[in-house]
C-alpha cells in the first residue's frame, strides 16, 4: 500500500510518458488530450503541456518544491530521520493515500466528509472533466452530467474503509485496452 501511494502520488507528477490516462472525458472525448513529443513532467517549466503564459507559475512552483526540499534537509540535520519521517514523511503517506481513494475517476460518497473536502469526493469526475470550475458549481455539474456518459459514469458506494483495502489489495496497475492501445482507456488489473 505504501508503494502504492507513493507511485500514485509523485510518478504522474515527475513523469508523465502517457498524454492520456484512464479518464471518464478521455472515454467520451470531452476534454482535449494529445500526444506529446517528450516527457510531460510536471515541474519542467519548458515541458510541452505548459504555455508561455504558466511559464512563471512553474518556476515559483519549482521554487516552492525546493525549498520545502532545503527546510526537509535542515530539519534532518537538526533533529534525525526518523524525527522527520514520523512528523512529515507518515501523514504525507497518510494524507495521499487518503487523496488516492478517491481520486481514481470515480466518485464516492464520504458521508459528512463529503463537505469537508468541498465535495471532490462526490463530484471527482465533473473535476477532471472542467478542472477549473469552482467547486460551488460542482453539485449540479455533476447533476447535468451524469445522463451523459451513461455506463461509463462510476460512482462505487462501497463504505470508504473497505474500498481503500480493496484498492489496495486489488489494484495493481493498469493497462491499455486490449483491443485499442492508442485510445486512452485503460483498465485495473489484479493479476501479474
Amino acid at each position: 500500500m505504501v508503494g502504492q501511494t507513493l507511485q500514485q502520488s509523485t510518478g504522474p507528477v515527475v513523469v508523465n510518458h502517457h498524454s492520456t490516462h484512464p479518464t471518464l472525458a478521455t472515454l467520451l472525448s470531452l476534454q482535449r488530450r494529445r500526444p506529446y513529443d517528450r516527457n510531460t513532467c510536471h515541474y519542467n517549466p519548458y515541458g510541452p503541456i505548459f504555455s508561455d503564459r504558466e511559464r512563471l507559475h512553474i518556476y515559483i512552483s519549482d521554487a516552492g518544491v525546493l525549498a520545502v526540499a532545503y527546510v526537509l534537509y535542515h530539519l534532518v540535520l537538526a533533529k534525525g530521520l526518523p524525527c522527520v519521517i514520523c512528523v512529515y514523511g507518515v501523514p504525507l503517506l497518510v494524507v495521499n493515500a487518503f487523496l488516492g481513494s478517491f481520486t481514481n475517476r470515480r466518485d464516492r460518497d464520504y458521508g459528512i466528509l463529503n463537505k469537508v473536502f468541498l465535495n471532490i469526493t462526490d463530484t471527482h469526475v465533473a473535476h477532471h472533466l472542467f478542472s477549473t470550475m469552482p467547486h460551488y458549481h460542482a453539485m449540479a455539474a455533476t447533476k447535468a452530467i451524469k445522463p451523459i456518459p451513461g455506463e461509463y459514469y462510476q460512482f462505487d458506494g462501497t463504505p470508504v474503509y473497505k474500498a481503500i483495502w480493496r484498492e489496495a489489495k486489488e489494484c495493481l496497475y493498469v493497462e491499455p485496452d486490449e483491443g485499442d492501445k492508442k485510445k486512452g482507456a485503460f483498465w485495473f488489473r489484479n493479476q501479474l
